[in-house]
């Protein structure tokens, strides 16, 4: 056998009508005895053969058979055309056809020997010269094969170099079988990778008079042709990993950051619930992190030094007492307070709610690192608070909430919900966004798009009163100075409220004045409840009491009594505007009109 690596060889078969019947038996078994003496397979030497006269004609290609049997039926097959000798077409055929890889050739990258074994026994009736250089251009080494009457300049034009190597010229047919042993070691050559060193560091593959190196799976051939380098397969980008690609061995696998488990899609990272063990011991409630887990205690109470246990900070944390306003503990038990202005109803829990003092409201809230997840919680109960003193409606009051970090995002708009409840399941559902500290931007975006017509803030030329709030627990990462002013100037009333480490020079800076009116400041988040009552929104008049009567902040003096405030809040703002001076005129105006209609119904 001949075993110095897999070939590419095609039989080019001259079967004009010179070449007798029993002659082209003789070719037959040439072919068949060569192809006894190799080894064949896919992976191994690949095997087409070819017959040409005036015509040339497939008899079967490289990727058809892969077995000598299959081989020799089609050869036996084999039915003369008997016509002219057309070498050069034959040989384009070989070029163009027979030797691409749809036809079953090994692509060029793969250095699989190309080798084209042509038969005749004549002179060519067309020109062989040009087309044969362009296959051995093309890669395609030509053995030229001649027998009785054949043209040697024709064989010598058509073979590759060196000559000596490549031509033969046999005397009769009857010697062609005789010469197929010597052609055969020819073919075959010398193994190089075992007579030679070599220098491959994987596979050594022989060719004839020649050999190269190949890598083995999950490597690459370096520039000198014979060391080889891993493929790095996580270098692509498409791996489809959630946290880390490891290259192995030219594939890859996925592996995920400690305190995750890596999911059934293999790619994807999950993390561990360290709750799920239930060794955690916590009085409340677990929240799993990465690599670990901590104790959480509900509302009203306080994480204990052992980190587990919980104890009530007072009664009205430790239950769910339902008071629309302000829960008051005592002794033993606790009771609900209304706001001044507001009346506790009969169920000892609600509050009356005073439907003249409209405002568009803006709560910034602080979504910082800082904050922790679990002051966060805190945070958005303090929000719904806030909303339990509105009466929330498209015509009454519109609540709208922004959240802010290294960035600033809208949770909802001012027309977004028409409820409180709506707005306090839209406020339970934020996600805490963490991050830095961007307090003017937040600002920022708060005077160009929340208090917008766009997102639902209704025109300044209705007079409804624009408040913002704003809730932070530390220092700014920006300037707050600039965007504070203009919130101010452009007629928004600014509430600013301070947890922790709040800073009480920024707080002071954003407020309205007066500024003792419009800020707060609470040590922890724990105890920051009490900023609720200090948040006065002139929502509800205070309530005027006389001897034998005590008016409803909702009646009509009520709103005249509101808007009149409102007037004067307005008016510390707009000293440097001309347009809100004319705007107040307007108000004043009406007001005037107001006052003489509600004395004519008296």
């Amino acid at each position: 056998k001949c075993r110095t690596g897999p070939l590419d060889i095609v039989f080019v078969i001259d079967s004009s009508r010179s070449v007798r019947p029993f002659e082209f038996e003789t070719m037959r078994r040439f072919m068949m005895d060569i192809i006894s003496n190799l080894e064949l397979g896919p992976n191994a030497t690949r095997v087409g053969v070819i017959q040409y006269s005036s015509q040339v004609q497939n008899i079967f290609s490289l990727k058809t058979f892969f077995t000598r049997a299959d081989m020799e039926r089609a050869i036996n097959s084999i039915i003369p055309l008997a016509q002219g000798t057309m070498t050069g077409l034959a040989i384009q055929y070989t070029m163009n056809v027979a030797f691409t890889t749809q036809e079953g050739a090994r692509p060029l990258h793969k250095r699989v020997p190309r080798i084209a074994i042509v038969v005749t026994d004549g002179r060519p009736q067309d020109r062989v010269t040009e087309v044969a250089t362009q296959a051995r251009n093309a890669g395609i080494e030509i053995y030229a094969v001649g027998i009785q009457r054949a043209d040697m300049n024709s064989l010598r034009a058509m073979a590759s170099p060196p000559l000596e190597e490549h031509v033969f010229l046999v005397e009769s047919f009857e010697l062609i079988q005789q010469f197929a042993k010597q052609f055969q070691d020819k073919l075959c050559g010398v193994d190089m990778c075992v007579d030679r060193e070599h220098g491959c560091q994987h596979t050594c593959i022989s060719t004839p008079g020649s050999f190269y190196c190949e890598c083995n799976p999950g490597y690459r051939l370096n520039v000198d042709g014979k060391t080889c380098s891993p493929i790095d397969a996580c270098a692509d980008g498409r791996h489809g990993c959630q946290h880390h690609c490891v290259s192995v061995q030219g594939s890859y696998s996925c592996r995920c950051r400690p305190g995750y488990y890596l999911s059934q899609n293999k790619r994807s990272c999950t993390m561990i619930d360290y709750c799920s063990f239930g060794n955690h011991s916590c009085q409340h409630e677990c929240v799993s992190i990465p690599n670990g887990h901590y104790c959480r205690c509900r509302s009203g109470f306080t994480l204990q030094p052992d980190s587990k246990s919980c104890r009530a900070t007072d009664l009205c944390n430790g239950v769910d007492h339902g008071c629309e306003f302000k829960c008051v503990s005592t002794e033993g038990s606790y009771h609900c307070v209304c706001p001044e202005g507001q009346q506790l109803q009969a169920d000892g829990k609600t509050c009356s709610k005073c439907g003249a003092g409209h405002v568009d409201l803006v709560m910034v809230i602080d979504g910082s690192k800082s904050v922790r997840p679990q002051n966060f919680e805190l945070v958005k109960q303090f929000v719904n608070r806030i909303v339990d003193l509105l009466e929330v409606s498209p015509q009454g009051t519109r609540v709208g909430l922004v959240q802010y970090s290294s960035r600033v995002r809208t949770e909802f708009p001012l027309n977004k919900y028409h409820t409180a409840d709506e707005i306090k399941k839209a406020v339970m559902d934020v996600e805490y966004m963490e991050k830095g500290t961007m307090t003017g931007l937040a600002l920022k975006h708060m005077v160009e798009h929340s208090f917008s017509e766009l997102e639902g803030a209704r025109p300044l030329s209705h007079n409804i009163p624009r408040i913002g709030l704003v809730f932070t627990d530390g220092r700014s990462q920006d300037d707050i100075s600039e965007w504070a002013r203009r919130a101010k100037e452009s007629g928004i009333v600014m509430f600013a409220v301070g947890v922790g480490k709040a800073v009480e020079e920024e707080l002071r800076a954003i407020a309205s004045e007066p500024v003792e009116q419009h800020f707060s400041y609470s040590a922890d988040f724990s105890t920051m409840t009490h900023l609720v009552e200090n948040f006065s929104l002139n929502i509800c008049p205070e309530e005027s009491k006389g001897e034998t009567e005590i008016r409803s902040p909702c009646e009509c003096e009520a709103l005249v009594q509101f808007q009149t405030n409102t007037v004067a809040i307005l008016q510390s703002l707009t000293e440097k505007n001309i347009l809100w001076a004319r705007a107040l005129a307007q108000m004043t105006a009406r007001l005037e009109d107001l006052e003489k209609q509600i004395a004519n119904k008296k």
